[in-house]
Protein backbone atom coordinates (compact mmCIF):
# COMPACT_ATOMS: atom_id res chain seq x y z
CA UNK A 1 0.00 0.00 0.00
CA UNK A 2 2.06 2.73 -1.33
CA UNK A 3 1.07 5.90 -1.83
CA UNK A 4 2.55 9.32 -3.56
CA UNK A 5 1.96 12.85 -2.99
CA UNK A 6 2.83 15.52 -5.13
CA UNK A 7 3.23 18.83 -3.53
CA UNK A 8 4.60 19.01 0.10
CA UNK A 9 3.39 22.18 1.17
CA UNK A 10 0.82 22.40 3.97
CA UNK A 11 -2.16 20.34 2.62
CA UNK A 12 0.22 17.66 1.19
CA UNK A 13 2.02 17.44 4.48
CA UNK A 14 -0.88 17.59 6.61
CA UNK A 15 -2.20 14.71 4.32
CA UNK A 16 0.84 12.61 5.07
CA UNK A 17 1.03 13.29 8.41
CA UNK A 18 -2.98 12.06 8.62
CA UNK A 19 -2.40 8.91 6.75
CA UNK A 20 0.67 8.21 9.10
CA UNK A 21 -1.52 8.21 12.16
CA UNK A 22 -4.26 6.81 10.90
CA UNK A 23 -2.27 3.54 9.50
CA UNK A 24 -3.59 4.07 5.93
CA UNK A 25 -0.69 3.66 3.58
CA UNK A 26 2.84 1.35 4.35
CA UNK A 27 4.87 3.63 2.57
CA UNK A 28 4.23 7.30 1.54
CA UNK A 29 6.56 9.40 -0.73
CA UNK A 30 6.67 13.32 -0.94
CA UNK A 31 7.68 14.88 -4.14
CA UNK A 32 8.15 18.77 -4.59
CA UNK A 33 9.84 21.10 -7.04
CA UNK A 34 11.56 22.18 -3.23
CA UNK A 35 13.49 19.24 -2.94
CA UNK A 36 14.71 20.47 0.53
CA UNK A 37 10.68 21.37 1.75
CA UNK A 38 10.01 17.43 0.60
CA UNK A 39 13.12 15.94 2.79
CA UNK A 40 12.30 18.21 5.78
CA UNK A 41 8.45 17.31 5.47
CA UNK A 42 9.29 13.66 5.21
CA UNK A 43 11.46 13.73 8.13
CA UNK A 44 9.23 15.03 10.52
CA UNK A 45 6.44 12.90 9.63
CA UNK A 46 8.61 10.08 10.02
CA UNK A 47 9.40 11.21 13.53
CA UNK A 48 5.37 10.52 14.28
CA UNK A 49 5.84 6.55 12.77
CA UNK A 50 6.03 5.26 16.34
CA UNK A 51 2.64 6.22 17.12
CA UNK A 52 1.27 5.23 13.61
CA UNK A 53 -0.86 1.88 14.04
CA UNK A 54 2.09 0.00 12.11
CA UNK A 55 5.25 0.99 10.31
CA UNK A 56 5.09 3.18 7.81
CA UNK A 57 8.04 4.31 5.44
CA UNK A 58 8.04 7.96 4.61
CA UNK A 59 10.54 9.71 2.27
CA UNK A 60 10.98 12.34 -0.31
CA UNK A 61 11.42 11.75 -3.70
CA UNK A 62 11.09 12.32 -7.91
CA UNK A 63 8.31 11.37 -10.14
CA UNK A 64 9.90 8.35 -10.77
CA UNK A 65 9.71 7.18 -7.12
CA UNK A 66 5.70 6.67 -7.61
CA UNK A 67 6.17 3.58 -8.90
CA UNK A 68 3.78 1.09 -7.91
CA UNK A 69 1.84 3.78 -6.19
CA UNK A 70 -1.86 2.54 -5.64
CA UNK A 71 -2.58 6.38 -4.88
CA UNK A 72 -1.15 9.48 -5.72
CA UNK A 73 -2.62 13.08 -4.05
CA UNK A 74 -2.19 15.85 -5.66
CA UNK A 75 -1.83 19.07 -3.87
CA UNK A 76 0.82 20.94 -5.97
CA UNK A 77 -0.57 24.44 -7.52
CA UNK A 78 0.17 28.16 -7.69
CA UNK A 79 -0.88 30.70 -4.86
CA UNK A 80 -3.22 33.71 -6.18
CA UNK A 81 -0.52 36.52 -6.82
CA UNK A 82 -2.27 40.48 -5.69
CA UNK A 83 -4.64 41.59 -8.54
CA UNK A 84 -4.50 38.01 -10.68
CA UNK A 85 -7.81 37.37 -11.79
CA UNK A 86 -9.27 33.92 -11.29
CA UNK A 87 -9.10 32.60 -14.34
CA UNK A 88 -5.41 34.22 -14.82
CA UNK A 89 -5.11 31.86 -11.72
CA UNK A 90 -6.42 28.81 -13.30
CA UNK A 91 -4.52 29.38 -16.38
CA UNK A 92 -1.26 28.97 -14.61
CA UNK A 93 -2.43 26.26 -12.98
CA UNK A 94 -3.61 24.54 -16.04
CA UNK A 95 -0.14 24.82 -17.05
CA UNK A 96 1.40 23.61 -14.16
CA UNK A 97 -1.14 20.33 -14.88
CA UNK A 98 -0.74 19.82 -18.18
CA UNK A 99 3.47 19.52 -17.32
CA UNK A 100 2.76 17.59 -14.41
CA UNK A 101 0.23 15.25 -15.26
CA UNK A 102 1.65 12.79 -17.55
CA UNK A 103 5.14 12.72 -15.44
CA UNK A 104 2.96 11.02 -13.01
CA UNK A 105 1.14 9.10 -15.08
CA UNK A 106 4.13 7.62 -16.60
CA UNK A 107 5.70 7.05 -13.17
CA UNK A 108 2.56 5.65 -11.75
CA UNK A 109 -0.60 4.65 -14.54
CA UNK A 110 -2.41 2.22 -12.59
CA UNK A 111 -2.64 4.68 -9.44
CA UNK A 112 -5.55 6.40 -8.36
CA UNK A 113 -5.82 10.24 -8.86
CA UNK A 114 -6.68 12.44 -6.14
CA UNK A 115 -6.53 15.87 -6.86
CA UNK A 116 -7.03 18.32 -4.25
CA UNK A 117 -5.29 21.48 -5.61
CA UNK A 118 -7.84 24.19 -5.62
CA UNK A 119 -10.04 25.11 -7.31
CA UNK A 120 -10.88 21.20 -6.92
CA UNK A 121 -13.34 20.47 -9.27
CA UNK A 122 -11.89 22.16 -12.35
CA UNK A 123 -8.61 20.86 -11.17
CA UNK A 124 -9.92 17.52 -11.15
CA UNK A 125 -11.37 18.12 -14.66
CA UNK A 126 -8.22 18.89 -16.06
CA UNK A 127 -6.51 16.20 -14.60
CA UNK A 128 -8.67 14.28 -16.65
CA UNK A 129 -8.47 15.80 -20.07
CA UNK A 130 -4.89 15.55 -19.64
CA UNK A 131 -4.42 11.81 -18.08
CA UNK A 132 -7.60 9.91 -19.92
CA UNK A 133 -5.95 10.50 -23.48
CA UNK A 134 -2.73 8.63 -21.64
CA UNK A 135 -4.74 5.53 -21.01
CA UNK A 136 -6.18 6.14 -17.29
CA UNK A 137 -9.64 5.09 -16.96
CA UNK A 138 -11.94 7.84 -15.19
CA UNK A 139 -13.06 6.28 -12.68
CA UNK A 140 -9.61 6.71 -11.34
CA UNK A 141 -9.55 10.20 -11.12
CA UNK A 142 -11.29 12.34 -8.25
CA UNK A 143 -11.05 15.40 -6.50
CA UNK A 144 -11.69 16.04 -2.80
CA UNK A 145 -14.47 17.69 -3.83
CA UNK A 146 -16.65 19.04 -0.32
CA UNK A 147 -15.33 15.98 1.47
CA UNK A 148 -14.20 18.50 3.70
CA UNK A 149 -17.63 20.64 3.68
CA UNK A 150 -19.18 17.54 4.61
CA UNK A 151 -17.20 17.18 7.39
CA UNK A 152 -17.40 20.60 8.58
CA UNK A 153 -21.27 20.65 8.21
CA UNK A 154 -21.43 17.52 10.51
CA UNK A 155 -19.24 18.51 12.68
CA UNK A 156 -20.77 22.06 13.12
CA UNK A 157 -24.16 20.78 13.01
CA UNK A 158 -23.68 17.71 15.42
CA UNK A 159 -21.94 20.54 17.88
CA UNK A 160 -25.55 23.05 17.96
CA UNK A 161 -27.44 19.22 18.44
CA UNK A 162 -25.34 17.87 21.11
CA UNK A 163 -24.82 14.57 19.20
CA UNK A 164 -21.81 13.20 18.34
CA UNK A 165 -21.01 14.19 14.81
CA UNK A 166 -20.50 10.09 13.52
CA UNK A 167 -24.24 9.94 13.85
CA UNK A 168 -24.98 12.99 12.20
CA UNK A 169 -25.67 12.05 8.39
CA UNK A 170 -25.22 15.54 6.27
CA UNK A 171 -23.66 16.42 2.70
CA UNK A 172 -22.75 19.26 0.88
CA UNK A 173 -23.19 19.14 -2.59
CA UNK A 174 -21.91 20.79 -6.14
CA UNK A 175 -18.58 22.50 -5.88
CA UNK A 176 -15.93 23.38 -3.72
CA UNK A 177 -16.51 26.93 -3.19
CA UNK A 178 -18.93 29.52 -2.54
CA UNK A 179 -21.88 27.94 -4.61
CA UNK A 180 -21.83 24.47 -2.40
CA UNK A 181 -24.85 22.97 -1.37
CA UNK A 182 -25.80 22.35 2.04
CA UNK A 183 -28.64 19.37 1.99
CA UNK A 184 -30.26 20.22 4.66
CA UNK A 185 -33.35 17.98 3.26
CA UNK A 186 -31.11 14.90 3.48
CA UNK A 187 -29.62 15.32 6.98
CA UNK A 188 -30.31 12.76 9.75
CA UNK A 189 -29.39 11.91 12.98
CA UNK A 190 -28.47 8.54 13.17
CA UNK A 191 -32.11 7.40 11.28
CA UNK A 192 -34.30 9.75 12.51
CA UNK A 193 -34.66 12.63 9.50
CA UNK A 194 -33.26 15.83 10.75
CA UNK A 195 -36.87 17.56 11.33
CA UNK A 196 -38.07 14.99 13.50
CA UNK A 197 -35.12 14.53 15.82
CA UNK A 198 -35.14 18.57 16.46
CA UNK A 199 -38.84 18.66 16.84
CA UNK A 200 -38.73 15.28 19.17
CA UNK A 201 -35.58 17.24 21.24
CA UNK A 202 -37.02 20.24 21.35
CA UNK A 203 -34.01 22.00 19.80
CA UNK A 204 -34.81 25.52 17.52
CA UNK A 205 -33.93 24.79 13.73
CA UNK A 206 -35.18 27.80 12.44
CA UNK A 207 -34.10 29.45 9.49
CA UNK A 208 -32.01 31.87 11.60
CA UNK A 209 -30.61 28.94 13.54
CA UNK A 210 -29.67 27.17 10.11
CA UNK A 211 -27.80 30.09 8.79
CA UNK A 212 -25.34 30.24 11.45
CA UNK A 213 -24.58 26.34 10.71
CA UNK A 214 -24.96 27.30 6.86
CA UNK A 215 -22.41 30.09 7.56
CA UNK A 216 -19.92 28.46 9.84
CA UNK A 217 -19.81 25.55 6.78
CA UNK A 218 -20.01 28.10 4.15
CA UNK A 219 -17.31 30.42 4.86
CA UNK A 220 -15.23 28.06 7.55
CA UNK A 221 -12.23 28.62 5.29
CA UNK A 222 -12.33 32.60 5.03
CA UNK A 223 -12.07 33.18 9.25
CA UNK A 224 -9.13 30.32 8.76
CA UNK A 225 -7.22 31.85 6.41
CA UNK A 226 -7.68 35.32 7.89
CA UNK A 227 -6.42 33.65 10.93
CA UNK A 228 -3.45 31.80 10.35
CA UNK A 229 -2.69 31.98 6.42
CA UNK A 230 -4.19 28.47 5.64
CA UNK A 231 -6.12 25.30 6.06
CA UNK A 232 -4.48 22.15 6.17
CA UNK A 233 -5.41 19.42 9.12
CA UNK A 234 -9.13 19.25 7.90
CA UNK A 235 -7.94 18.89 4.47
CA UNK A 236 -5.87 16.47 5.45
CA UNK A 237 -7.85 14.17 7.30
CA UNK A 238 -10.08 14.48 4.41
CA UNK A 239 -7.48 13.42 1.87
CA UNK A 240 -5.92 10.39 3.89
CA UNK A 241 -10.24 9.14 4.41
CA UNK A 242 -10.49 9.17 0.65
CA UNK A 243 -6.71 7.33 0.75
CA UNK A 244 -8.09 4.98 2.97
CA UNK A 245 -10.99 4.05 0.72
CA UNK A 246 -9.70 3.39 -1.85
CA UNK A 247 -6.41 1.49 -0.51
CA UNK A 248 -8.91 -0.68 1.58
CA UNK A 249 -11.35 -1.02 -1.33
CA UNK A 250 -14.38 0.18 1.60
CA UNK A 251 -17.10 0.90 -0.77
CA UNK A 252 -17.43 4.05 1.46
CA UNK A 253 -19.72 7.01 0.42
CA UNK A 254 -18.08 9.99 0.10
CA UNK A 255 -18.41 13.26 -1.34
CA UNK A 256 -15.65 13.72 -3.89
CA UNK A 257 -15.30 15.48 -7.35
CA UNK A 258 -16.46 12.74 -10.20
CA UNK A 259 -17.68 13.34 -13.68
CA UNK A 260 -20.81 14.34 -13.91
CA UNK A 261 -22.82 13.89 -17.67
CA UNK A 262 -25.72 16.40 -17.30
CA UNK A 263 -27.39 18.58 -14.38
CA UNK A 264 -30.05 20.08 -15.29
CA UNK A 265 -28.96 22.21 -18.43
CA UNK A 266 -25.34 22.02 -17.70
CA UNK A 267 -23.23 19.12 -19.59
CA UNK A 268 -20.01 17.60 -19.23
CA UNK A 269 -18.81 19.13 -15.73
CA UNK A 270 -16.74 17.60 -12.70
CA UNK A 271 -17.98 18.22 -9.31
CA UNK A 272 -19.18 16.73 -5.83
CA UNK A 273 -22.05 14.09 -5.46
CA UNK A 274 -22.63 11.84 -2.85
CA UNK A 275 -20.60 8.88 -4.15
CA UNK A 276 -19.38 5.24 -3.53
CA UNK A 277 -14.98 4.89 -3.66
CA UNK A 278 -13.44 1.63 -3.62
CA UNK A 279 -10.01 0.34 -4.92
CA UNK A 280 -10.42 1.53 -8.59
CA UNK A 281 -11.82 4.89 -7.41
CA UNK A 282 -15.89 5.76 -8.31
CA UNK A 283 -17.84 2.89 -8.18
CA UNK A 284 -20.57 4.74 -8.89
CA UNK A 285 -22.45 8.18 -8.14
CA UNK A 286 -25.39 7.64 -6.15
CA UNK A 287 -28.87 10.09 -6.61
CA UNK A 288 -29.68 12.73 -4.30
CA UNK A 289 -33.18 13.62 -3.62
CA UNK A 290 -33.22 17.20 -3.35
CA UNK A 291 -36.12 19.30 -2.91
CA UNK A 292 -36.58 21.92 -5.08
CA UNK A 293 -34.50 24.76 -3.98
CA UNK A 294 -31.63 22.52 -3.27
CA UNK A 295 -31.95 21.19 -7.05
CA UNK A 296 -32.12 24.95 -8.21
CA UNK A 297 -28.81 25.92 -6.20
CA UNK A 298 -27.13 22.83 -7.79
CA UNK A 299 -27.91 23.68 -11.15
CA UNK A 300 -26.54 27.03 -10.71
CA UNK A 301 -23.43 25.66 -8.35
CA UNK A 302 -23.17 23.18 -12.20
CA UNK A 303 -23.67 26.38 -14.54
CA UNK A 304 -20.79 28.63 -12.61
CA UNK A 305 -17.79 25.58 -12.68
CA UNK A 306 -19.25 25.22 -16.91
CA UNK A 307 -18.93 29.12 -17.46
CA UNK A 308 -15.37 28.38 -15.69
CA UNK A 309 -14.28 26.17 -17.81
CA UNK A 310 -15.76 27.68 -20.76
CA UNK A 311 -13.71 30.83 -20.21
CA UNK A 312 -10.37 28.61 -19.57
CA UNK A 313 -10.95 27.42 -22.92
CA UNK A 314 -11.66 30.50 -24.38
CA UNK A 315 -8.38 32.30 -23.07
CA UNK A 316 -6.53 29.11 -24.46
CA UNK A 317 -5.76 27.22 -21.11
CA UNK A 318 -6.90 24.35 -21.93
Amino acid sequence: MKVGIVGSGNVGAGAANAMVLRGVAREIVLVDINVKRAQAEAEDILHAVPFSPHAVAVHAGEYSDLDDCSVVVITAGVAQRPGETRLELLGRNAAIFKSMVPQIVASAPDAVLLVATNPVDIMTHLTAHYAVPLGVPRQRIIGSGTTLDTARFRAILGRYLDVDPEHVHAYVLGEHGDSEVLAWSLATVGTVPLEDYVRARGIDLSAEARHVVDDGVRHAAYRIIDGKGSTYYGIGAALARVTQAVLRDQRALLTVSAPVAEMGDVHDITFAMPSLIGGDGLIAMLPAPLDNQEEAELVASARMLRQALDDLAAAGGI
